[in-house]
């Protein structure tokens, strides 16, 4: 038999028996333990509380609400392996402890960089001997009943995520350690992110193809604006109209997302790196080469979305009927107009995003970080926005230009001009703020985007059953 006593504060004591468990039967590996006893200094009681909420959302298997000794047991079972794989990668010299050095270093393979006081603040709410370094023992000691987000935690909150879809093309993809690779959930937060992805972009649509009505037809001489653009939607085709172009929107997710997760898997082995996880500079070649990939691969699809999206009421009978009547017209070439800008956006767009990312993530590292570097959603949601906007800003000029180009054949009059042409003549009739036409309904999106993504993820992951992360 095994006993498990909590110890609880009650006001006016130090300490108070809380809970007992007993049971028969339990796992072989747990048979010579005779009783085990947990004491909360009274101080510590909302830390309890997190505790104990967050092992029964995690144990709770029958879904019962409450955590009974077997659930418990299995979950500090598999909890202590999850702990052990973690302990072994970040003890990179490999001999059996951890110190400042290797706590930084493994952030800093993510390209997060803290300072070596702030390591040392985190390992002394380890330490019990004051050695300053960290062995297995105090490790599991520490994580396996402390609501505290380990080192790995704030490594995977850190991720520049795919959630943040604002419904443009995010070039560096999601990591997976190698536990969510082996276990299969990879592709959970695949499915859980496209399925997000399509929610935002389904919400967000009719913004998006205003941006595209003003990108192609706003003008000097034709000035729309955000108001005088719905209205003409409404009144061209109705409520219904909003959506034009959103159907393929949506289905080009999935097969980017997994074109871009495969090629960027295959570049990390070209790159050669043995690591986890890359650094800053591996991880943008990496990820703008999958980009690359992934967007040559579904760009007639491109194509397709911006001709649904401008198209007249009763033009085409759908996505498939668009691409026949493309194909016989234009030609096999008219699903590949606006290519090359497309695909030189995508240095400039990755590039300052994730650069904007890291810079934001350090700052915060460096400034909040003391306690613990568990930056929180809102932190993460306000860093991953920032720095997707701004890429967005810095790429908006040749996304314009590959819009326009993918368009020129449903314009009527409109000349088949190249890319550099068409930068000439906007710059020379409109002049440069004729390259952001559109901006401001793009921009308008990326809130309400990237917070809905942020709610129907989470919603995704826990009905997929991830519990990776």
């Amino acid at each position: 038999m095994l006993c498990l006593s909590l110890y609880v504060p009650v006001p006016d004591q130090s300490q108070a028996e809380f809970q007992c468990f007993e049971s028969e039967g339990l796992p072989s590996e747990l048979k010579s333990i005779f009783r085990l006893s947990l004491f909360i200094p009274s101080q510590e009681f909302y830390t309890y509380r997190q505790w104990r909420q967050k092992i029964v959302k995690a144990g709770d298997k029958d879904q019962d609400g409450q955590l009974d000794f077997e659930e418990f047991v299995h979950y500090l079972r598999d909890h202590e392996k999850k702990l052990r794989l973690v302990f072994r990668s970040l003890d990179k010299k490999n001999d059996g402890r951890i110190d400042a050095q290797e706590i930084m270093q493994s952030l800093r393979d993510l390209g997060t960089n803290i300072s070596e006081q702030q390591a040392e603040k985190i390992l002394k709410s380890m330490d019990k001997n004051g050695t300053m370094t960290i062995d297995w023992n105090e490790w599991r000691d520490y994580h396996l009943l402390h609501p505290a987000e380990n080192i790995p935690e704030i490594i995977l909150y850190w991720k520049h995520s795919t959630i943040f879809d604002v419904g443009e093309n995010l070039i560096v993809p999601d990591e997976f350690t190698v536990e969510e690779i082996q276990t299969g959930m990879w592709w959970r937060h695949l499915v859980a992110g496209g399925g997000a992805g399509a929610v935002s972009r389904t919400c967000t649509a009719p913004l998006d193809r205003l941006k595209v009505l003003m990108q192609v037809h706003a003008s000097r001489s034709n000035n729309m604006s955000i108001v005088g653009g719905f209205t003409h939607m409404l009144r061209e085709g109705g409520w219904r109209s909003l959506w034009r172009g959103n159907g393929i929107n949506v289905i080009k997710i999935g097969p980017e997302s997994a074109i871009k997760f495969m090629a960027y898997e295959q570049i990390k082995r070209f790159i050669g790196s043995d690591q986890e996880t890359l650094g800053i500079h591996e991880r943008l070649v990496a990820g703008s080469l999958a980009g690359v990939i992934a967007q040559s691969s579904i760009y007639p699809m491109e194509v397709l979305k911006t001709r649904m999206a401008l198209r007249k009421t009763g033009q085409y009978q759908g996505m498939l009927d668009c691409g026949k009547k493309i194909l016989l017209k234009e030609g096999v070439s008219a699903f590949y107009k606006g290519y090359v800008p497309n695909m030189l956006g995508i240095i400039p767009y990755a590039g300052i995003d994730l650069a904007v990312y890291e810079t934001l993530k350090n700052a915060w590292l460096q400034r909040y970080a003391t306690s613990s570097a568990d930056p929180g959603v809102f932190v993460l949601l306000a860093c991953g926005t920032i720095s997707s906007t701004c890429g967005q800003l810095a790429s908006y000029p040749l996304a314009l230009v590959r819009t326009r180009m993918q368009a020129q054949a449903s314009v009527e009059g409109a000349p088949q001009s190249s890319m550099s042409n068409l930068f000439k003549h906007i710059i020379k009739t409109e002049g440069a703020f004729g390259l952001y036409r559109g901006l401001a309904p793009n921009f308008m999106k990326v809130i309400p985007a990237v917070s809905i993504s942020y709610v129907v993820y989470e919603n995704l992951k826990l009905t997929l059953g991830v519990t990776s992360r």
